[in-house]
């Protein structure tokens, strides 16, 4: 795997958020039993019901640890235990801190693929995080079609063969990520909004049915995942300063 996470620098033991940070947090999944069945400890029932849902052990030891992960993270900010981190729900699934604990103001949102979890944590905006694992069948599948806005898909088809597996999960994980931030699921229609595609132009969205206003709301930033996979972030403002961690077992 050649990927740039693990060559972000660890996380302090102490964050501390101003107003315009967002922090991004990766971590892997994959971790031995032991650890594993430690992280299922600080799960709620509910999400523990959800790990049993999963057919295979992997995907729900991936499942345990990306939230057990999550509640740690959180708790740092916190200041609270991961057991005691609690979650209320958006019509649509996405989820935030529970009433008790919305005075502080922390957003987030996480993302998890291949093995890989990204987390990102800010205050007082909305924010959405998207990770995908590249692979050339899923291009193959014509998802594109499917997922895309004719713009973004017309786009995609003038672009030379050897752009194209890179312009297609850039535009994946940027849909993804604003399709998050707004916490709509997929009563957001995936073509009432265009997001840039072409490698190499600023990632940013092009044009939204809600209008300028919209538009002028979000920023949307790629981040550095290494060619195994494409990840981004989407952000209430343009005022932002991102800061990149990794999860290290020193960490905890």
């Amino acid at each position: 795997m050649t990927s740039h996470l693990f060559l972000w620098p660890s996380a302090p033991e102490i964050p501390q958020l101003d107003g315009c940070d967002v922090h991004v947090w990766c971590a892997s999944l994959d971790l031995p039993a032991l650890q594993v069945k430690s992280l299922q400890g600080s799960l709620s029932e509910d999400e523990r019901n959800r790990a049993a849902q999963y057919q295979f052990q992997k995907d729900r030891n991936h499942f345990i640890v990306a939230r057990g992960r999550l509640r740690e993270i959180l708790g740092r900010y916190l200041n609270l235990m991961p057991k005691d981190v609690r979650f209320s729900y958006g019509p649509y699934g996405k989820p935030t801190l529970a009433k008790n604990l919305a005075k502080y103001a922390l957003q987030f949102n996480a993302s998890h693929s291949g093995g890989i979890a990204l987390y990102a944590i800010t205050l007082k905006r909305e924010v959405g995080v998207d990770l995908e694992k590249a692979s050339p069948k899923i291009i193959e599948d014509n998802i594109a079609d499917n997922f895309f806005s004719r713009r973004e898909v017309e786009e995609l088809q003038r672009l030379p063969e050897q752009l194209q597996q890179k312009a297609f999960f850039s535009c994946w994980v940027r849909k993804e990520a604003y399709i998050k931030a707004r916490g709509e699921g997929l009563q957001l229609e995936l073509d009432s909004f265009d997001v840039s595609i072409v490698p190499g132009e600023p990632a940013t969205l092009l044009r939204s049915s809600l209008g300028d206003k919209e538009i002028s709301r979000w920023s949307i930033h790629d981040l550095d995942v290494g060619s195994d996979y494409a990840a981004a972030l989407v952000v209430e403002g343009h005022d932002v300063k991102i800061k990149c961690w990794q999860w290290t077992e020193s960490s905890s």
